[in-house]
Parts: C-alpha cells; structure tokens; sequence
C-alpha cells in the first residue's frame, strides 16, 4: 500500500462475505444475507453484521420480502428488528413527523424479537437505540439507577440484558454512550466520561471498550470546532495519551484487523497521529489497509460535511506515520 493510495470507504471493511451480501442486498436480493447470517459464529460478529446489513436494507423492502418468504425465520424476525429500529432513529434524528409512529413500531419489533430469539444480544441493543430518542427520560426503564456511583441513572437495565448474552458487546456500550450524550443535551460531557472509564476499566483485554474514550475525546473537540491548535495539544495531554496507550495496548495488540471496527481503528489510528506516536499510528495504518472512515478525521477539516477535506486530512497523518515507519 502507498502512502498516496486514495482510501475506500466501505461499510463492511475487511469483512469480505459480509460484501458480498451487502452488494447482493443493494440489487433487492435477500438470499445471501440470509446464508450469511446462517453461517456467521459467534455473537460480536453476529451484532456487527446485522447492523452494517440493516443500515443498508433500511430504504427498502428486502427483508420485508425474506419474511414473506420465510416467515418462521428467526434471523429475519432479528433484521426487521434491525430495519425498524433503523428507520425510528432516522426519523428522529430529522425530525420527521412519523417518528412516534415509528418508534411504536420498532419498540413492538424488539420485544417479538426478544422472545422470538431469547438468547440474542441484538433486540436489546436495538432496544438501547431506541433508548436514544427517549431524551426526557420519560419511560421507566430508561432511568434505572446506575452500576456505580458518578454514573447517570439510564437504561441500565437494557444494557445488562446486552452485556448478559454478550459481555462487552461493542455496539451496546456504543449506543449506551449516545444515550449519555442525548441526556446531557449539549451539556458537559462529564457523564459520558465517566460512562466510558468506567466501561473501559472492566473490560478484558482485547475488548473494542478500550477505545471508547477516544470517542468522547472527540466529541469533545468537535464541540470545540474551529480551535485547531486546542486540538493539537489534545493529543499530546497525559491523559489523552493514557486514553491512547490503553486502546492501543489493551485492544489492538490483541486482535486482528479483520475483527476489527473500522470506525474504532480510525479512531485509534487519529489518536496516536495526534500524540505524534507514528510508529506505532503506521501499524493502526497498516492495518486498515485500503480502508477508512470519514470520522474521526471530518473533525480536523473546516468543514465536516465535506468528506474530500476530510480524506485529505487522512491522506496527509497516513503519510506522515508511515513515512515515520519506513525511515527509522
């Protein structure tokens, strides 16, 4: 790979059967996501793949069709779940008029599939989703007293149903932050600090919750947009750079690429550029190979919709780490 090499932005990264589906599912066709998800082991995988899967069968009726087809299908009853889940946070998040219908919908979607797959992580993650858009805290299982104490109250109980079927489940924690951030409203991000250092701290080693404090290192400094030279000095603080080495030694030296998040390894691959550890960003780099995600890198650029500055941003810490790599 070159450092010049532009990068791909896929959804299923290293994934290469979950390609393969997901091409499949963009030309209205089901049956390989269905044989798919018959043959993925394990429940992290099972949780990724659904996901990416769902974000793609949103904007059509493809697994409206597996059902019809195969109505006793229980990982069709999980992906419309998935799909419907989908569509309620979508709606949300444009303000769209259906979004309480839709919310009714998904909500009604999770609890079939809680039953229908009773040993599954994935409806009460979706249920954790759903949490989201409850920002008033107005339903009861969306205040359940914390697991510890500077923890806010929240849906607690949902992300032990999660943590119960699959302990450390990335994308539980993942929406479980997002919660934290849509309660606080903009506010300080105090909480979600301490949701994520609390997370990370119980999490075994080669656990993705290790980079989850890089994410509201972030968060943070997108608040705090426009201040560049703030967020150089970020990364270099000591403890930015303890954030850092725990993602980097806690999770990346114990995996494999092909396991991995791509958000996550861009994550961490942002986060050692930052700290100006560029042997150690080179082997996050090589790691991504030819793949990468907009974010966290949209965040550096003027303006974060405009995803060319953000590539160029990528383009130019890729080069500078490998480089880096290369002469020592």
């Amino acid at each position: 790979m070159s450092s010049d090499d532009r990068p791909v932005y896929h959804p299923a990264g290293h994934d290469k059967a979950l390609r393969g589906a997901v091409q499949d599912l963009r030309t209205g066709r089901w049956v390989a996501m269905a044989q798919l998800l018959a043959d993925t082991p394990g429940w992290p995988l099972w949780t990724q793949r659904t996901q990416v899967l769902a974000a793609v069968a949103a904007g059509s009726d493809v697994v409206q069709a597996w059902r019809a087809e195969q109505p006793h299908s229980v990982a069709a009853t999980v992906m419309h779940t998935r799909v419907t889940v989908e569509r309620a946070v979508r709606a949300h998040r444009e303000g769209h008029k259906r979004t309480r219908e839709l919310w009714q919908l998904a909500w009604d979607a999770c609890r079939t599939a809680t039953r229908a797959a009773p040993d599954d992580p994935v409806p009460w993650v979706c249920l954790l989703a759903l949490a989201c858009l409850d920002e008033r805290q107005q339903m009861e299982e969306h205040r359940v007293h914390p697991p510890a104490p500077m923890l806010p109250t929240g849906p607690w109980g949902l992300l032990a149903e999660a943590d119960k079927r699959d302990p450390h489940n990335r994308e539980a924690y993942h929406r479980m932050l997002q919660f934290v951030y849509a309660r606080g409203a903009g506010g300080p991000l105090s909480e979600a600090v301490n949701f994520v250092q609390w997370a990370a701290s119980a999490a075994p080693a080669g656990s993705a919750l290790h980079a989850l404090p890089l994410y509201v290192r972030v968060e943070r400094y997108r608040r705090d947009r426009g201040q560049e030279k703030a967020l150089d000095l970020h990364w270099v603080a000591e403890d930015a750079t303890r954030d850092t080495e725990r993602a980097l030694h806690g999770w990346f030296d114990h995996t494999v690429p092909e396991a991995c998040s791509l958000l996550d390894l861009n994550h961490l691959a942002h986060a050692l550029w930052g700290a100006l550890a560029f042997h150690d960003a080179a082997r996050v780099f090589e790691a991504l190979g030819p793949y990468w995600t907009p974010q966290p890198w949209a965040y550096r650029t003027p303006d974060p919709g405009d995803q060319r500055l953000a590539e160029e941003v990528f383009l130019r810490a890729r080069g500078r780490s490998l480089a880096a790599a290369r002469d020592s």
